[in-house]
Protein backbone atom coordinates (compact mmCIF):
# COMPACT_ATOMS: atom_id res chain seq x y z
CA UNK A 1 0.00 0.00 0.00
CA UNK A 2 1.26 3.64 -1.01
CA UNK A 3 0.89 6.66 0.95
CA UNK A 4 -0.62 9.73 -0.91
CA UNK A 5 -1.10 13.45 0.58
CA UNK A 6 -4.09 15.48 0.00
CA UNK A 7 -2.84 18.90 0.15
CA UNK A 8 -4.30 22.42 0.76
CA UNK A 9 -3.09 25.72 -1.30
CA UNK A 10 -2.02 27.20 1.71
CA UNK A 11 2.15 25.94 2.70
CA UNK A 12 1.13 23.78 -0.31
CA UNK A 13 4.57 24.05 -1.69
CA UNK A 14 6.01 22.83 1.74
CA UNK A 15 4.20 19.86 2.39
CA UNK A 16 4.16 18.53 -1.31
CA UNK A 17 8.17 18.89 -0.71
CA UNK A 18 8.41 17.10 2.54
CA UNK A 19 5.80 14.48 1.04
CA UNK A 20 8.10 13.81 -1.88
CA UNK A 21 11.44 13.59 0.62
CA UNK A 22 9.48 11.36 2.87
CA UNK A 23 9.06 8.64 -0.42
CA UNK A 24 5.08 9.72 -1.23
CA UNK A 25 3.86 8.24 -4.62
CA UNK A 26 1.49 11.06 -5.07
CA UNK A 27 -0.08 14.43 -3.73
CA UNK A 28 -3.68 15.03 -4.10
CA UNK A 29 -5.39 18.62 -4.33
CA UNK A 30 -9.20 18.98 -3.72
CA UNK A 31 -11.09 21.81 -4.82
CA UNK A 32 -14.78 23.17 -3.78
CA UNK A 33 -16.05 25.98 -3.76
CA UNK A 34 -13.39 28.59 -2.20
CA UNK A 35 -10.14 27.04 -3.77
CA UNK A 36 -9.82 25.14 -7.50
CA UNK A 37 -7.13 22.35 -7.92
CA UNK A 38 -4.97 23.62 -11.03
CA UNK A 39 -3.79 26.57 -10.05
CA UNK A 40 -2.43 25.03 -6.92
CA UNK A 41 -0.97 21.76 -9.07
CA UNK A 42 0.75 24.01 -12.06
CA UNK A 43 3.02 25.41 -8.63
CA UNK A 44 3.82 22.26 -7.50
CA UNK A 45 4.67 20.91 -11.28
CA UNK A 46 7.29 23.28 -10.86
CA UNK A 47 8.40 22.76 -7.01
CA UNK A 48 8.60 19.02 -7.06
CA UNK A 49 10.25 16.50 -9.29
CA UNK A 50 8.94 12.76 -9.09
CA UNK A 51 5.76 12.82 -6.72
CA UNK A 52 2.85 12.35 -8.64
CA UNK A 53 0.11 15.19 -9.25
CA UNK A 54 -3.43 14.56 -8.87
CA UNK A 55 -6.84 16.13 -8.70
CA UNK A 56 -8.87 15.28 -6.20
CA UNK A 57 -11.17 16.10 -7.51
CA UNK A 58 -11.69 18.26 -10.46
CA UNK A 59 -15.68 19.09 -9.83
CA UNK A 60 -17.13 17.89 -13.51
CA UNK A 61 -19.91 20.36 -13.71
CA UNK A 62 -17.26 23.42 -13.62
CA UNK A 63 -15.38 22.59 -16.61
CA UNK A 64 -16.37 21.32 -20.02
CA UNK A 65 -15.05 17.97 -20.97
CA UNK A 66 -12.48 19.27 -23.28
CA UNK A 67 -11.56 22.03 -21.22
CA UNK A 68 -10.28 19.24 -18.63
CA UNK A 69 -8.61 17.54 -20.94
CA UNK A 70 -6.77 20.79 -22.48
CA UNK A 71 -6.01 21.33 -18.73
CA UNK A 72 -4.90 17.58 -18.05
CA UNK A 73 -2.50 17.97 -21.23
CA UNK A 74 -0.72 21.11 -20.03
CA UNK A 75 0.30 19.81 -16.94
CA UNK A 76 1.71 16.84 -18.26
CA UNK A 77 3.85 18.77 -20.34
CA UNK A 78 4.99 20.61 -17.35
CA UNK A 79 5.47 17.30 -15.08
CA UNK A 80 5.88 14.68 -17.60
CA UNK A 81 4.41 10.89 -16.63
CA UNK A 82 3.41 12.21 -13.20
CA UNK A 83 -0.17 13.67 -13.81
CA UNK A 84 -3.51 11.58 -12.47
CA UNK A 85 -6.85 13.01 -13.22
CA UNK A 86 -9.54 12.99 -10.40
CA UNK A 87 -12.85 13.81 -11.28
CA UNK A 88 -16.51 14.35 -9.34
CA UNK A 89 -20.25 14.99 -10.07
CA UNK A 90 -19.79 16.93 -6.89
CA UNK A 91 -23.19 17.51 -5.16
CA UNK A 92 -26.93 19.26 -5.96
CA UNK A 93 -25.62 21.90 -3.60
CA UNK A 94 -22.73 22.94 -5.59
CA UNK A 95 -23.56 21.97 -8.99
CA UNK A 96 -27.07 24.36 -8.64
CA UNK A 97 -26.19 26.58 -6.70
CA UNK A 98 -23.12 27.45 -7.42
CA UNK A 99 -21.72 26.59 -11.25
CA UNK A 100 -25.72 26.76 -12.32
CA UNK A 101 -25.76 23.54 -13.52
CA UNK A 102 -28.74 21.04 -13.38
CA UNK A 103 -27.91 17.69 -11.19
CA UNK A 104 -30.06 15.35 -13.02
CA UNK A 105 -28.57 12.10 -14.01
CA UNK A 106 -25.29 12.38 -12.33
CA UNK A 107 -24.06 9.11 -13.45
CA UNK A 108 -24.92 9.76 -16.93
CA UNK A 109 -22.91 13.34 -17.26
CA UNK A 110 -19.89 11.45 -15.61
CA UNK A 111 -19.51 8.83 -18.41
CA UNK A 112 -20.26 11.35 -21.14
CA UNK A 113 -17.57 13.42 -19.19
CA UNK A 114 -14.61 10.33 -18.94
CA UNK A 115 -15.49 9.33 -22.84
CA UNK A 116 -15.07 13.02 -24.51
CA UNK A 117 -12.21 13.34 -22.13
CA UNK A 118 -10.79 10.33 -23.26
CA UNK A 119 -11.21 10.88 -26.98
CA UNK A 120 -9.54 14.25 -26.33
CA UNK A 121 -6.60 12.73 -24.37
CA UNK A 122 -6.23 10.55 -26.87
CA UNK A 123 -5.53 12.77 -29.68
CA UNK A 124 -8.75 11.33 -31.53
CA UNK A 125 -10.98 13.83 -33.24
CA UNK A 126 -13.42 14.65 -30.81
CA UNK A 127 -17.27 13.83 -32.28
CA UNK A 128 -19.81 12.78 -29.59
CA UNK A 129 -23.10 12.54 -29.37
CA UNK A 130 -25.16 11.95 -26.20
CA UNK A 131 -27.80 12.94 -23.53
CA UNK A 132 -25.86 15.78 -22.61
CA UNK A 133 -22.91 16.75 -24.73
CA UNK A 134 -22.94 17.49 -28.70
CA UNK A 135 -19.36 18.08 -30.53
CA UNK A 136 -19.07 19.69 -32.32
CA UNK A 137 -22.51 21.54 -32.82
CA UNK A 138 -24.83 21.05 -35.63
CA UNK A 139 -23.06 23.43 -38.01
CA UNK A 140 -20.01 23.81 -36.92
CA UNK A 141 -17.48 24.82 -39.16
CA UNK A 142 -14.18 22.88 -40.10
CA UNK A 143 -13.02 19.46 -38.49
CA UNK A 144 -13.13 18.29 -34.94
CA UNK A 145 -10.32 19.12 -32.96
CA UNK A 146 -7.52 16.91 -32.17
CA UNK A 147 -4.34 18.89 -31.88
CA UNK A 148 -2.59 17.07 -28.60
CA UNK A 149 0.08 16.22 -31.05
CA UNK A 150 0.05 12.22 -29.61
CA UNK A 151 -2.00 10.52 -27.59
CA UNK A 152 -1.36 10.82 -23.48
CA UNK A 153 -4.93 9.13 -22.84
CA UNK A 154 -2.24 6.48 -21.59
CA UNK A 155 -0.30 8.55 -19.74
CA UNK A 156 -2.43 10.67 -16.98
CA UNK A 157 -5.11 7.58 -15.26
CA UNK A 158 -8.64 9.02 -14.31
CA UNK A 159 -9.99 8.14 -10.75
CA UNK A 160 -13.75 8.72 -10.43
CA UNK A 161 -15.10 9.69 -6.98
CA UNK A 162 -18.26 7.43 -5.44
CA UNK A 163 -20.36 6.64 -2.67
CA UNK A 164 -22.73 4.37 -3.68
CA UNK A 165 -23.21 1.21 -5.40
CA UNK A 166 -23.98 2.23 -9.09
CA UNK A 167 -21.35 5.02 -8.90
CA UNK A 168 -18.73 2.30 -7.54
CA UNK A 169 -19.50 0.06 -10.36
CA UNK A 170 -19.08 3.14 -12.99
CA UNK A 171 -15.98 3.78 -11.47
CA UNK A 172 -15.13 0.69 -12.41
CA UNK A 173 -15.92 0.39 -15.68
CA UNK A 174 -14.77 3.72 -17.13
CA UNK A 175 -11.85 4.56 -14.75
CA UNK A 176 -8.45 3.52 -13.56
CA UNK A 177 -9.11 4.07 -9.96
CA UNK A 178 -11.93 4.90 -7.41
CA UNK A 179 -11.27 8.14 -4.77
CA UNK A 180 -13.46 7.74 -1.94
CA UNK A 181 -14.34 10.16 1.05
CA UNK A 182 -15.62 9.35 4.90
CA UNK A 183 -14.29 5.52 4.38
CA UNK A 184 -13.71 3.24 7.31
CA UNK A 185 -12.02 -0.20 5.93
CA UNK A 186 -15.29 -2.21 6.16
CA UNK A 187 -16.61 0.25 3.97
CA UNK A 188 -13.75 0.10 1.80
CA UNK A 189 -14.49 -4.07 1.73
CA UNK A 190 -17.89 -3.69 0.95
CA UNK A 191 -17.21 -0.76 -2.30
CA UNK A 192 -14.67 -3.25 -3.83
CA UNK A 193 -17.43 -6.11 -4.87
CA UNK A 194 -19.24 -3.28 -6.53
CA UNK A 195 -16.18 -2.09 -8.18
CA UNK A 196 -15.33 -5.40 -9.47
CA UNK A 197 -18.41 -5.86 -11.08
CA UNK A 198 -18.11 -2.90 -13.25
CA UNK A 199 -14.59 -4.04 -14.15
CA UNK A 200 -16.48 -7.18 -15.44
CA UNK A 201 -18.69 -5.75 -16.94
CA UNK A 202 -15.84 -3.61 -19.27
CA UNK A 203 -13.88 -6.66 -19.62
CA UNK A 204 -11.28 -4.81 -17.39
CA UNK A 205 -8.28 -6.85 -15.31
CA UNK A 206 -8.77 -5.79 -11.96
CA UNK A 207 -4.91 -5.71 -11.66
CA UNK A 208 -4.07 -1.82 -11.79
CA UNK A 209 -7.26 -0.74 -10.59
CA UNK A 210 -6.12 1.97 -8.12
CA UNK A 211 -8.45 2.19 -4.43
CA UNK A 212 -7.66 5.49 -2.71
CA UNK A 213 -9.90 6.77 0.07
CA UNK A 214 -9.01 10.00 1.74
CA UNK A 215 -8.20 9.62 5.38
CA UNK A 216 -7.66 12.27 7.54
CA UNK A 217 -5.02 11.99 10.33
CA UNK A 218 -4.31 12.95 13.60
CA UNK A 219 -1.63 12.20 15.80
CA UNK A 220 -1.83 12.72 19.45
CA UNK A 221 -2.17 10.49 22.72
CA UNK A 222 -5.84 10.80 23.43
CA UNK A 223 -7.58 9.37 20.46
CA UNK A 224 -10.71 11.16 21.22
CA UNK A 225 -8.91 14.97 21.72
CA UNK A 226 -7.13 13.75 18.28
CA UNK A 227 -11.17 13.46 16.73
CA UNK A 228 -11.67 16.88 18.29
CA UNK A 229 -9.94 18.24 15.38
CA UNK A 230 -11.87 16.64 12.22
CA UNK A 231 -15.12 17.01 13.46
CA UNK A 232 -16.10 20.75 12.18
CA UNK A 233 -14.59 19.22 8.75
CA UNK A 234 -16.99 15.83 8.76
CA UNK A 235 -19.59 18.77 9.80
CA UNK A 236 -19.33 20.89 7.30
CA UNK A 237 -19.45 17.65 4.41
CA UNK A 238 -22.62 15.81 6.24
CA UNK A 239 -24.70 19.76 6.30
CA UNK A 240 -24.25 20.29 2.22
CA UNK A 241 -27.48 20.87 0.77
CA UNK A 242 -30.73 19.88 1.73
CA UNK A 243 -31.20 16.58 3.98
CA UNK A 244 -32.94 14.70 1.70
CA UNK A 245 -30.28 15.14 -1.32
CA UNK A 246 -27.04 15.18 0.60
CA UNK A 247 -24.61 12.32 0.10
CA UNK A 248 -22.71 12.64 3.42
CA UNK A 249 -25.63 12.82 5.34
CA UNK A 250 -26.94 9.62 3.71
CA UNK A 251 -23.49 8.14 4.61
CA UNK A 252 -23.36 9.15 7.74
CA UNK A 253 -27.00 7.22 7.99
CA UNK A 254 -26.13 4.08 6.32
CA UNK A 255 -22.87 4.37 8.52
CA UNK A 256 -25.31 3.48 11.42
CA UNK A 257 -25.18 7.31 12.69
CA UNK A 258 -29.05 8.16 12.03
CA UNK A 259 -29.58 9.86 14.74
CA UNK A 260 -26.45 11.62 14.93
CA UNK A 261 -26.42 12.68 11.01
CA UNK A 262 -29.83 14.28 11.83
CA UNK A 263 -28.69 16.04 14.79
CA UNK A 264 -25.49 17.21 13.14
CA UNK A 265 -27.63 18.77 9.68
CA UNK A 266 -30.30 20.88 12.44
CA UNK A 267 -27.64 22.31 14.02
CA UNK A 268 -25.47 23.19 11.18
CA UNK A 269 -28.78 24.71 9.08
CA UNK A 270 -29.62 26.41 12.53
CA UNK A 271 -26.35 28.23 12.11
CA UNK A 272 -24.93 26.38 15.36
CA UNK A 273 -21.65 25.03 13.49
CA UNK A 274 -19.76 24.40 17.15
CA UNK A 275 -22.83 22.37 18.24
CA UNK A 276 -22.96 20.30 14.89
CA UNK A 277 -19.20 19.54 15.06
CA UNK A 278 -19.99 18.37 18.68
CA UNK A 279 -23.03 16.54 17.56
CA UNK A 280 -20.57 14.39 15.04
CA UNK A 281 -20.01 11.10 16.74
CA UNK A 282 -16.63 9.76 17.87
CA UNK A 283 -17.28 6.27 16.45
CA UNK A 284 -18.08 7.76 12.85
CA UNK A 285 -14.52 9.65 13.59
CA UNK A 286 -12.66 6.89 14.55
CA UNK A 287 -13.90 4.85 11.50
CA UNK A 288 -12.97 7.11 8.79
CA UNK A 289 -9.73 8.46 9.96
CA UNK A 290 -6.52 7.63 11.38
CA UNK A 291 -6.42 9.17 14.85
CA UNK A 292 -3.79 8.90 17.99
CA UNK A 293 -0.61 7.38 18.82
CA UNK A 294 1.82 5.43 16.22
CA UNK A 295 0.76 2.01 17.02
CA UNK A 296 -2.99 2.66 16.46
CA UNK A 297 -2.21 4.39 13.09
CA UNK A 298 -0.13 1.62 11.89
CA UNK A 299 -2.72 -1.14 13.18
CA UNK A 300 -5.60 0.57 11.42
CA UNK A 301 -3.34 0.79 7.77
CA UNK A 302 -3.00 -2.32 7.91
CA UNK A 303 -6.89 -2.93 8.28
CA UNK A 304 -7.22 -0.55 5.07
CA UNK A 305 -4.46 -2.50 3.03
CA UNK A 306 -6.72 -5.87 3.95
CA UNK A 307 -9.52 -4.07 2.55
CA UNK A 308 -8.26 -3.62 -0.65
CA UNK A 309 -6.72 0.15 -0.49
CA UNK A 310 -3.71 0.70 -3.16
CA UNK A 311 -2.85 4.01 -1.78
CA UNK A 312 -4.02 5.82 1.62
CA UNK A 313 -4.59 9.46 0.47
CA UNK A 314 -3.82 11.35 4.15
CA UNK A 315 -5.03 14.43 4.95
CA UNK A 316 -2.69 15.80 7.95
CA UNK A 317 -5.02 17.69 10.42
CA UNK A 318 -2.36 20.29 12.05
CA UNK A 319 -2.58 24.06 12.79
CA UNK A 320 0.97 25.18 10.49
CA UNK A 321 2.68 23.41 7.95
CA UNK A 322 5.19 22.18 10.36
CA UNK A 323 2.63 20.17 12.02
CA UNK A 324 1.68 18.63 9.19
CA UNK A 325 5.03 17.53 7.65
CA UNK A 326 5.55 16.23 11.35
CA UNK A 327 2.32 14.10 10.41
CA UNK A 328 3.28 12.65 7.53
CA UNK A 329 6.80 11.35 9.11
CA UNK A 330 4.87 9.76 11.42
CA UNK A 331 2.18 8.41 9.12
CA UNK A 332 5.27 7.10 6.61
CA UNK A 333 7.05 5.50 10.16
CA UNK A 334 4.02 3.72 10.63
CA UNK A 335 3.58 2.46 7.40
CA UNK A 336 6.65 0.87 8.27
CA UNK A 337 5.67 -0.49 11.49
CA UNK A 338 2.79 -2.41 9.75
CA UNK A 339 4.81 -3.97 7.47
CA UNK A 340 3.57 -2.24 4.33
CA UNK A 341 6.41 -0.48 3.13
Amino acid sequence: MKLGVNIAPHGAPAVASAAERLGYDVAFVPEGYRTDAISVLGMLAGRTEHIGLATGVLQIPARSAVMTAMTAATLETLAPGRVRLGLGVSNAHIAEGWHGVRFDRPLRRAREYVEIVRLALNDEPVKYRGDFNELPLPGARGEPFHQFGGPLGAAIPIYLAAIGPRSLELAGEIADGWFGVFCSPERIAESVPHIHAGRDKAGAPDKGFEVIPSVPVVVGRSPGEAADAVRHYIARFVSLGTKEHSFYHALMKRMGYPDEADAVYDRYASGDRAGAAAAVPFGFVDATALLGPLERIAEKMTAYAEAGVTTLALSPFARTTEEQQSILRVATEALDRAGLA
